[in-house]
């Protein structure tokens, strides 16, 4: 039985006549009655179900701003980590230090690292020998003597590796660095409802931020290790900037919005959550649930949990050290309660329509149900004469009247209805065709909006890296030249240096390709004949290694129209789809480059078909994204096609591919053959 048929006999199957106490009320009062039960259950579910999806939309968009929050929470921890990392390894690999112990200049290598400590912010900064033995300490100069070569930040450091970690720092280790640390790091448990209670109390040992790198010479022995870092415990910069920068000062009444926090185990040591006196909440812990989920089984958890003193939205992530091992969580949350007011909004919302459409109804009923009854109650006063035997009366069913008529035009309402629903089902395909085909152009606009927004936030985003990592690769490429010619009379030591300046280099191709990626050149179009630059651009590359083995097939259409187009930047298009397409033939294959102008269309199409390994579907849609690449070896940089599709489509143009793995790839370029920005959509 299919669900209609079911449908149409619970229908059939119900009657307002069956309800018994209604049977005793006049034909009005049952209709408005009908139609005010079906306006207040329709009314009831839909009010339901509206909330309850207005709910979940709500609470579902809280959560995904609270996990994008712990992300960008992590970018701002991380970076204070590699703030660190990079301040301990240049100072290290100075020549300031190394030339100050070698001279026995204690007195400068002491003034040096203390205003290194000082100018950077940082609360350790200390200096060890080869065996790992403290020489220095920025902060307690005269704590020296004591081995750290147990400790495996300098074990690595002292095998000539830089490492940077989040750390627990036992208080006999705070109390030599300095006895500030070991106070700022004493944590005494403070009791709030839900909060599980730790199972040391106070907390003595802090955490910290550390970095370690080795001190070489000239001929690059280890001399010693320069550790340093921060104590979080009561430090507040990370936190503070992660709420500024994901909420700012908004508040709600008188609350915080968003709150960050770092824990150390399952305790608050560096938080702007508020207590009831308005203090950070230092000392204060979390709830069993949220410890369980990341502190033990080192989860990450984002739910509604009760803050110290209310109910926030929250995302928490456990902190690893160099080892893996979880030391704490770090936090994010907005405040649960706009949220809630919003809920209840809706709900009163959808309450307050729902009884304004049963005033409504109500009012309406009243006269529809006038016009309805009215001709019923003269058919009844006529057949309620006829039942009295007065022959004489007929009852106005003639065909001028309504109820006359309904026979006549039923057969009629009949035909025109099934000729009308014949008619609907052809507008209804009809429609669905067309349907079908927007919703292709709509979601082939999406794609194209979306990767022109991602590429341009990219972008900006590789400039930016762009610029940062080129000085210090540039440095590491000089000095690593300048070591080669000064240790060249070293071999043992000259292949590792090549390495170097190898990887260095590679590096810099790197961040050219970053600068290209990120540069939105506008093209400088001139007339072109593509035929033409499809030629050059093979002249220049079929010498090459990568394509023996593969023969190139040139269908050209010589009736090609000339193109307004930037040759350069074109060019480059076409060298850098050759060589992928080069790339995916490694035991040779076939290369067909195709130009051809369909009449009445306004773009000339470029395809080149390779015969090589093809593209697995789940990579189609990636393909033009930076840095994605499917070479396994170190020869690209998944730039080539982000940066093609940026010069295609500031030509107002389009890249399309059609893959089949184990088959081959066939890349079309469309360039339209208009100057001005009225190019037909493609």
């Amino acid at each position: 039985m299919t669900p209609a048929i079911l449908f149409s006999k619970i229908l059939g199957s119900f009657s307002i006549s069956r309800i018994p106490f209604l049977n005793r009320f006049s034909l009005r009062t049952k209709l408005v009655f009908s139609f005010l039960f079906v306006v207040l259950a329709g009314g009831i579910l839909s009010s339901l179900i509206g909330t309850r999806l207005v709910t979940d939309t709500i609470i579902l968009q809280a959560q995904n701003k609270v996990k994008h929050d712990l992300s960008t929470a992590w970018l701002v921890y991380n970076e204070s980590l590699n703030r660190i990392q990079d301040v301990v390894q240049l100072t290290a690999l100075g020549r300031t230090i190394p030339d100050f112990l070698q001279s026995g200049q204690k007195k400068k290598l002491q003034e040096y690292l203390v205003k290194r400590r000082k100018e950077f912010g940082l609360d350790v900064l200390t200096l060890t020998d080869a065996r790992g033995l403290v020489l220095f300490r920025s902060y307690h100069p005269f704590q020296t003597g004591d081995s750290r070569s147990s400790d495996p930040l300098v074990q690595k450091a002292l095998q000539g590796k830089t490492v940077a970690s989040t750390w627990i720092v036992p208080a006999e280790d705070l109390g030599r660095e300095g006895s500030d640390l070991v106070e700022r790091a004493f944590v005494l448990f403070v009791r709030t409802p839900r909060a599980k209670e730790p199972e040391r109390n106070p907390s003595t040992a802090g955490m910290a931020l550390l970095a370690a790198a080795p001190v070489l010479n000239d001929a690059g022995e280890i001399l010693g290790v320069l550790y340093g870092g921060t104590l979080l415990n009561r430090n507040y910069q990370i936190v503070d900037k992660i709420r500024n920068l994901l909420y700012g000062d908004e508040k709600y009444k008188g609350n915080q919005m968003g709150t960050a926090t770092i824990f150390q185990g399952g305790l608050r040591i560096s938080t702007n959550v508020r207590n009831e006196s308005g203090d950070r909440a230092i000392g204060t812990g979390v709830s069993e649930e949220v410890y369980e989920a990341v502190i033990r089984k080192g989860q990450s958890w984002l739910a509604r949990t009760f803050v110290v003193r209310d109910w926030y939205i929250t995302a928490y992530e456990p902190i690893r050290d160099l080892d893996g091992n979880t030391l704490g969580m770090l936090y994010v949350g907005m405040l649960e309660a706009p949220y809630v007011d919003l809920q209840n909004k809706v709900v009163y919302s959808f309450f307050a329509i729902g009884v304004g459409g049963v005033l409504i109804v109500l009012l309406l009923s009243f006269f529809i149900t006038t016009g309805i009854i009215r001709p019923l109650r003269e058919m009844l006063r006529a057949t309620r004469r006829i039942a009295a035997g007065d022959l004489a009366v007929e009852i106005p069913i003639s065909s001028k009247d309504e109820i006359g008529q309904l026979a006549e035009s039923y057969n009629h309402m009949l035909a025109g209805l099934k000729q009308a629903r014949q008619e609907l089902e052809g507008y209804g395909r009809i429609l669905e065709e067309k349907v079908e085909q927007r919703s292709q152009q709509l979601k082939k606009m999406q794609t194209q909006l979306m990767q022109s927004e991602k590429l341009t936030s990219l972008g900006r985003l590789a400039s930016g890296v762009a610029h940062e990592i080129n000085g210090p690769l540039t440095g590491i490429l000089t000095f690593s030249h300048q070591m080669m010619r000064k240790l060249k009379d070293h071999p043992e030591l000259q292949q590792e240096l090549e390495m170097i300046a190898k990887e260095a280099t590679r590096a810099s191709a790197v961040v050219r390709g970053l600068l290209d990626f990120s540069r939105e050149t506008q093209p400088q179009k001139r007339p072109c004949n593509i035929n033409e630059l499809v030629l050059h651009t093979l002249s220049l590359m079929e010498g090459q290694a990568v394509f023996r083995g593969i023969k190139i097939l040139k269908n050209l259409d010589p009736q090609v129209p000339l193109v307004l187009l930037d040759a350069n930047q074109v060019q480059q298009v076409l060298i850098n789809i050759i060589l992928n397409s080069a790339d995916a033939m490694p035991a040779g294959g076939i290369l067909t480059i195709t130009t051809q102008a369909a009449p009445g269309d306004a773009y000339v199409q470029v395809q080149f078909a390779d015969t090589g390994l093809g593209i697995p579907e789940k990579d189609l849609h990636r393909i033009f994204d930076p840095f994605f690449t499917t070479k396994g070896d170190k020869r690209g940089t998944g730039l080539g096609l982000a940066v093609s599709y940026g010069i295609i489509e500031r030509h107002r143009g389009q890249i399309e591919v059609q893959s089949e793995e184990g088959k081959g790839t066939t890349f079309t370029v469309k360039l339209p053959l208009q100057a001005s920005e009225e190019v037909p959509p493609l």
